[in-house]
This record gives structure tokens, sequence and C-alpha cells, in this order.
């Protein structure tokens, strides 16, 4: 979903058109209120959007601070009205720390991606484009995987990110059950993520909660 930036009446057009969709198919569409989190009006804008259907929050970017203390700030009453409205998921953007630059990638720290897990223990929370890689650490044998059991790791923008084995790596790492397709539509096609999947060696139960399955459960 394209990010309705920090223009507050932009923002509810944009979750406005969500909520309509959903409203129209709610058999087949999901929602999630999306705005900028530093906004004073974001934890009412959740609650409205919640109350009209959708069923958390996200896309959530801190694009210039990455998730610093002030980043935590903002997001501490957001993330308390997802916990009083039956712990609905939170979405926020992640990116991996090192590599190339590209548009859309924030300076921000496996350390900063940890300390917002361990600041919100109780919330349920995906991070977009495999959390950075910050999965791996769930292989760790004190702390992390206590403090990584409710992060979820969506799959947008894979293909240009890793080689195929990054499916095998999660499998290997535990978390098979909680990474969840997801696909940056529409700059990048399904198939190219199809084509990944069918590369690695994953089996069809793994696929099957990758492509869906896990996403049911989350957002039951």
């Amino acid at each position: 979903m394209v990010s309705p930036g920090r223009n507050p009446e932009f923002t509810k057009q944009n979750n406005d058109i969500i909520i309509e969709s959903v409203q129209k198919h709610p058999d087949r569409i999901k929602g999630l209120a999306c705005f900028d989190a530093a906004w004073d009006g974001a934890p009412h804008e959740t609650r409205r959007c919640i109350e009209a259907g959708l069923c958390g929050a996200g896309e959530l970017a801190f694009y210039l601070s990455g998730i610093d203390k002030k980043a935590l700030s903002c997001l501490d009453p957001v993330m308390a009205v997802l916990r009083d409205k039956g712990n609905l998921p939170c979405m926020i953007h992640t990116n991996e720390p090192v590599g190339h630059k590209y548009p859309g990638k924030t300076p921000i720290t496996l350390e900063q991606i940890y300390r917002l897990a361990k600041t919100f223990p109780d919330n349920r929370i995906i991070l977009a484009h495999w959390g950075g890689g910050i999965f791996f650490y769930n292989i760790m044998k004190k702390e992390t995987k206590t403090t990584l059991k409710n992060i979820w790791y969506d799959t947008a923008a894979s293909p240009f990110l890793y080689d195929s084995q990054i499916y095998d790596i999660a499998v290997n790492a535990g978390v098979a059950d909680k990474v969840l397709f997801g696909t940056d539509f529409p700059l990048l096609p399904p198939g190219r993520y199809y084509k990944d999947i069918d590369n690695s060696n994953i089996n069809s139960l793994q696929k099957e909660q990758i492509l869906g399955k896990n996403a049911a459960l989350l957002y039951a």
C-alpha cells in the first residue's frame, strides 16, 4: 500500500479506501490502517479504522530516523490501542542494515529492531522485508527466542534482496510458521516470489504456511 505521508486528510482518505474495500469484500480482504506514527492523531485513527473493520496497523515506517527512542515513543499509544482491540498486529517497515543502497532503505540497525520487540513484548508485530534478517538470531540459545516470540516476517521485496535459500534459512531458524507472503505489488509480481519459493528446498506444508496459512491464523 502506498504510504499516505504526513497529511492527516490524505491519511484518512487513504484508510477510507481500504475500509471501503474490506467492507465490500469481507471474505477476501483484510486491511491495515496506515499513517505517520509521529502524527498526534495516530492512536485515534488506529481506533477509528479498527472499529470500521480493519484488522491492525501498518505498514508504519520511520524512513529518516530508523526505529530510535523517539520512534518507539510514537509507537507506544498505537500499540496500546492494538492491544486493547484484541492484540491486533502492527506491521513495521524494516530493512537489512548492510549492503547496497536503494530508495526506501532506512538507517535502521538490528539492535533497534530487537529493541522494538523488547519494548512491545505483548504486541504481535510483523516486520516487513524479512525483518532485516533478525530472524537468524532465533537460533540463539538464550533470550532471543522469547524476545522474538510475537514477531512475524513478510517476504516483500525478497527477489530484489535475497537468494531463494532465504526460505531454507527461515525454516532452519525455526520461523516457518512466522513467515508471511508479501509482494510489494505492483513493484514486483507474485510470480517472482513463486519462482524463488519453488527453487528453495522447503516442503509443501511449509509452502502452504508461507503462502497463506500463517496469515490466515494471524488475521483470524
